[in-house]
């Protein structure tokens, strides 16, 4: 299977480039000032399972073709972009429904967490930064003579996501601690409620316009 020293190596091109905060980051930033610490935790279970599907798709052959088609990336960039702005508009519309007195509670009507978790998987399986990272980077790191590719990638991409599992995590709970200190001022819930939401509208605008590394 995967030696040590390609494992360990693909271990740190991961951990470089999951500390640098990209669309899941923010979004699960802009959930949890939103929402809260259990959306936040739920959010970023959901982006690890978009993310770990974006490595299926790969070890499959498909992300390989969405990443050389540029019509294809530029359709699920755009797709995860508009979603993005639906629930930003969405946090911000119901911004003053946050109330200090219920501060668990969430914005505007009630989201199961199996429904969060599927927002965030959204947002994962078409983050741009996580198609092109392992579209373009997880192949070079398989071993070619060893074989069984598609299983060498399965196992490989079990590294970034746990490591963004944890970051995410840290983030969103970080995030959410910031909101909790502001639980005492109905008018300063709401602003975090409205900045969560102008957060996630500003991610989406500038995921549709930023462009890919040919």
């Amino acid at each position: 299977m995967v030696s040590t020293d390609r494992f360990l190596a693909f271990a740190a091109m991961s951990l470089l480039v999951i500390v640098v905060p990209g669309p899941s980051v923010l979004f699960v930033i802009g959930r949890a000032l939103a929402h809260g610490r259990r959306t936040a935790v739920a959010t970023a279970l959901g982006n690890v399972v978009g993310s770990y599907l974006l490595v299926v798709a790969v070890a499959l052959g498909i992300g390989a073709l969405v990443e050389r088609s540029a019509e294809l990336f530029v359709a699920v960039k755009l797709a995860g972009a508009a979603y993005l702005v639906h629930l930003g508009i969405r946090a911000f519309r119901h911004r003053h429904a946050m109330k200090a007195a219920d501060i668990s509670g969430p914005v505007g009507p009630a989201r199961g967490d199996l429904r969060t978790v599927l927002d965030g998987a959204l947002v994962g399986v078409t983050n741009p930064k996580g198609i092109v990272f392992f579209a373009a980077v997880l192949p070079q790191f398989v071993d070619h003579d060893a074989g069984r590719l598609p299983a060498q990638m399965l196992l490989l991409g079990l590294v970034p996501i746990s490591i963004g599992l944890v970051t995410d995590t840290l983030w969103g709970l970080t995030a959410s601690a910031a909101r909790n200190w502001f639980a005492h001022s109905d008018r300063r819930l709401s602003l975090i409620g409205g900045t969560g939401g102008f957060a996630l509208i500003g991610l989406g605008v500038t995921v549709a316009v930023t462009g890919r590394a040919d």
